[in-house]
């Protein structure tokens, strides 16, 4: 404008708020950013992450706002443009002065940037020390349609503008992300040092206000202040200009607002669908759609959940009700830290009561808007919870309640609400708030179906693998599995040890080819059946080629590996058949060396027609073997030679326990990045039996052996100081002497003893019945026998042999064992 323009009272009655896309900046006074708002993101192209802690006059063109010279003049070190790039008016006769400015910045890769700027010299605790106001001159000329070449930044007090209560609350929604105290601190000094106004003359000021929630179009009347900042959002316009009667230029409020309101919250919502969702784990995504909403939409925001949902078990069902607990996973807000803490805590789980608007909006599924909760509203509310007050933190605020729903079922709702200085919710906002939970329902189901496949998936996977016992007779055993790439846990690895006769261990690991629930539904199947052949005595040749049968039998695509040991700790020998597997590594126990075993290796399992070979391996106490799957020495693009080299070597480092030698070799060939196939490790060191500790005999076919038995069992555990398990001992053995005695079909009947942990008895006979519980009637002389070795024994059992078969029992050794029963 001209000089001819009215007098400055005159015209600061018709005076309107300009409402700009503001950049926010707080600068230390080492002159690096410690405050970065997404204005200022989307202004200088720099995000928050990169600009915190970094030099400001790097980012943006102020740096000579942020020192002095020896004169106490601002010094600008970009270039100035018409005289405009350093202002300091002394409004109240104090120093150091606000500055404004104007200037050019060039960018590699961007558009010549021509910046409005002001800056505050700050006091106080805390580290800011310089609070910065930025706008897009380029911006203001799309919006304002005059020439922008005549607007320059000033200053001027904010009691010479209408409203101007108004504009001072609205300040302290546009710093980014600070405390109240620290925020309300800051106002106070921008309202002493002078507000930030659009100068188009000396005369002609229009105060600037950062535009957020811009309520619906309404009747516009010239000389009526926009009040409607809440942040430093987009989308906020300067208002239009015309000429009056004279011929100057006017400013007059013709922007559609209603148009600039939606797109900025178009905005808000594209903003927010590219946070959150980023991730599939569910806690993860839970703080994103919590945060998202402060400070730009609301000043609090609670997300509550379903405890199925949060557990994982699967997609509710049914409206919830009073009794339906909600956990509260994630709040966010800009008060205080710590004030919401005590009395709404995070991870607390409620049941919400029923006259309350939380019910309301969980049960309708329908957002609930409450835009001024008075005194009344809020005691009310309160009232319904017991032992908390929530009277100090809703009243006088506006609230929204919006639901988190996914198939048309509440998942749950987020608690939205704003302080009493700013705007409160209106019907825009609760479409907003709608929109918003209507996205952050489909990332949250997302997240909730991920991880209710990865617990089934998990689930199925525990369940195929076994609990493999850590002492076995003559053994010590220690297992791992790593499950493969995340999206696909499910595998085929599997590893298993099975208790035999005569104090023998079956150790097995395989590998079903693929992945998925096809290859661990064939591996449940083939798990189940080694363990079937295995107490059938079977030689391990011979189980393995019963396993191929068995899968071509399953199908033409079911392809397996499998390693099957058998170590008889009597012997101290391996019996080992390979089908298709990575070889054993044995470490000896005399000096340390690793040797991968030279087995004959065999076809996989499936492939059919192929024999299998059994070889037999001496091993000494101590010894340990060590067997796993193809998952962790196979390495893609390196030979798997590589990988085997590497496990010999890990597996003769010494450890102080079978389980930190597992994780020994866990840590040496788990490093290479991108394993996308699961790992089974099976380690059992071989420690033997001793032979004091084993005793046979051979009895002949006569029934006065079964006292002569007897007494070898008596001598033998007062032997070995057992006195405590001489009465059912005896009682037992003479059982099965007995119907060996009267069963046999040669002259010989075996009788063996083994002390581990536990006492083992076999009595072996040439008849290949298998021996079974009978059940007995009062008058009948024969068939009590097992059923007395079944109430005493730990354990027992009967197994085939190649000449015939063998019946034995396990007894506890530690305490007194149960009593004799009367039969």
């Amino acid at each position: 404008m001209d000089s001819g323009t009215p007098p400055l009272r005159s015209r600061q009655q018709h005076a309107v708020a300009g409402r700009i896309p503001l950049a926010v900046v707080v600068v230390d006074a080492n002159g690096l950013v410690s405050h970065w708002s997404s204005g200022a993101r989307r202004l200088f192209g720099h995000s928050k992450e990169d600009a915190v802690g970094q030099p400001a006059g790097d980012l943006m063109p102020v740096a000579g706002a942020l020192t002095e010279d020896r004169t106490g003049r601002v010094n600008g070190a970009y270039e100035a443009y018409d005289g405009y790039d350093e202002l300091g008016p002394d409004l109240h006769g104090r120093s150091p002065y606000p500055t404004a400015g104007r200037a050019k910045l060039s960018d590699v890769g961007r558009p010549r940037l021509d910046v409005l700027w002001w800056a505050y010299p700050l006091a106080g605790p805390g580290p800011g020390r310089h609070l910065v106001l930025a706008a897009d001159v380029d911006q203001l000329r799309i919006d304002v349609g005059a020439d922008s070449e005549r607007i320059a930044p000033s200053f001027s007090l904010h009691t010479e503008f209408p409203d101007s209560d108004s504009l001072a609350g609205q300040l302290p929604h546009i710093l980014p992300n600070m405390s109240v105290a620290d925020s309300e601190r800051i106002v106070a000094q921008v309202l002493e040092l002078g507000y930030p106004v659009l100068e188009f003359s000396h005369h002609d000021r229009v105060p600037v206000t950062p535009d957020w929630g811009v309520p619906r179009r309404a009747a516009v009347r010239r000389g009526r202040a926009y009040g409607t900042a809440d942040r430093d959002g987009p989308g906020a316009d300067l208002t239009h200009h015309t000429a009056d009667g004279a011929g100057h230029s006017v400013p007059t409020p013709e922007l559609d607002l209603e148009y600039a309101a939606v797109r900025e919250r178009l905005e808000f919502l594209n903003e927010v669908s590219g946070l959150i969702g980023s991730s599939l784990d569910l806690a993860r995504t839970i703080r994103e759609v919590t945060s998202a909403a402060v400070p730009r939409f609301a000043d609090f925001a609670g997300t509550h959940l379903r405890a199925a949902v949060l557990a994982g078990e699967g997609f509710p069902t049914g409206t919830p009700d009073v009794t339906t607990i909600w956990h509260r996973v994630w709040v966010e807000h800009n008060d205080e830290p710590g004030r919401w803490d005590d009395t709404v805590p995070i991870g607390e789980a409620i049941a919400f009561p029923e006259h309350t608007p939380f019910f309301q909006c969980m049960v309708t599924g329908e957002p609930v808007l409450i835009p001024r909760l008075d005194e009344a509203d809020g005691d009310r509310i309160s009232a319904q919870f017991e032992k908390r007050d929530l009277r100090p933190l809703i009243n006088n605020r506006s609230m929204l309640l919006v639901p988190l729903k996914a198939r048309d079922v509440v998942l749950g709702f987020m608690v939205l609400m704003r302080r009493q200085e700013r705007h409160p919710f209106d019907d825009m906002d609760r479409t907003t708030g709608a929109e918003l939970a209507a996205r952050a329902g489909l990332v949250l189901d997302n997240a909730r179906m991920y991880t209710y496949q990865e617990n089934v998936a998990d689930t199925l996977q525990d369940s195929m693998l076994p609990q493999v016992a850590g002492r076995m007779a003559g053994c010590d055993i220690a297992t791992r599995y790593l499950p493969g790439a995340r999206l696909g846990r499910i595998g085929g690895d599997w590893f298993d040890s099975v208790k035999l006769p005569g104090s023998r261990t079956a150790l097995i690991v395989g590998d079903v080819m693929g992945h998925g629930l096809n290859s661990a539904a064939m591996m449940g199947q083939l798990r189940t059946a080694v363990q079937t052949m295995a107490t059938m005595e079977m030689p391990p040749a011979q189980l393995l080629r019963n396993l191929d049968d068995l899968a071509q039998r399953l199908g033409e695509n079911y392809l397996a590996t499998c390693l099957y040991a058998v170590y008889d700790p009597i012997r101290s020998e391996l019996q080992i058949a390979n089908a298709g597997h990575i070889p054993p590594v044995v470490v000896r126990a005399a000096d340390g060396r690793s040797e991968l075993l030279d087995l004959p290796t065999g076809a996989p399992i499936g492939v059919g027609g192929v024999p299998f070979e059994t070889a037999t391996v001496r091993v000494g106490p101590g010894d340990r073997l060590v067997l796993c799957t193809d998952g962790l020495v196979e390495v893609r693009g390196q030979d798997i030679g590589a990988g085997l080299a590497a496990l010999c070597e890990s597996a003769a480092h010494p450890a102080a326990s079978m389980d930190r030698a597992c994780d020994t070799i866990i840590r040496a060939l788990n490093t290479h990045g991108g394993r996308k196939d699961d790992v089974a490790l099976l380690m059992a060191r071989l420690n033997g039996i001793p032979d004091g500790d084993v005793a046979e005999w051979q009895l002949a076919l006569d029934p006065r052996e079964v006292a002569r038995a007897r007494r070898l069992v008596r001598g033998k555990l007062d032997d070995w100081n057992l006195p405590g398990a001489v009465e059912n001992a005896e009682l037992m053995v003479s059982e099965l002497v007995t119907n060996a005695v009267r069963h046999s079909r040669t002259r010989h009947v075996g009788l063996r003893l083994v002390r581990t942990d536990a006492l083992l008895c076999e009595v072996t006979d040439d008849e290949p019945a298998p021996a079974s519980l009978l059940g007995a009637k009062p008058d009948d002389q024969f068939g009590r026998g097992l059923r007395v070795v079944s109430r005493l024994a730990r354990g027992w059992g009967s197994s085939s042999t190649p000449l015939g078969k063998t019946v034995w029992f396990e007894q506890a050794l530690a305490g007194r064992g149960p009593r004799v029963p009367r039969i």
